[in-house]
């Protein structure tokens, strides 16, 4: 049988959650017959997305509220 698990990814400190947030990505390793196949990203999550949906404007694309800044991005 398949297994789904939350997998942390990055740690960022988020300037409008005020604290330190994960990237979380859901992944899906295959069954055991199928020991060969790497796991599947399924979807990704912020540990802060909650707090951030509490404000009255757009926040970043992992709250759902703005797709047009990413605060995860590597900084060049």
């Amino acid at each position: 049988m398949a297994e789904k698990i939350w997998q942390p990814l990055k740690r960022r400190y988020c300037e409008h959650a005020r604290a330190v947030v994960t990237l979380d990505a859901e992944l899906v390793y295959p069954a055991e017959h199928l020991p060969d196949q790497p796991p599947r990203v399924e979807a990704h999550r912020c540990s802060g997305a909650v707090d951030c949906r509490l404000f009255n404007r757009g926040t970043c694309v992992w709250a759902s509220t703005n797709p047009d800044y990413d605060p995860f991005l590597e900084k060049s």
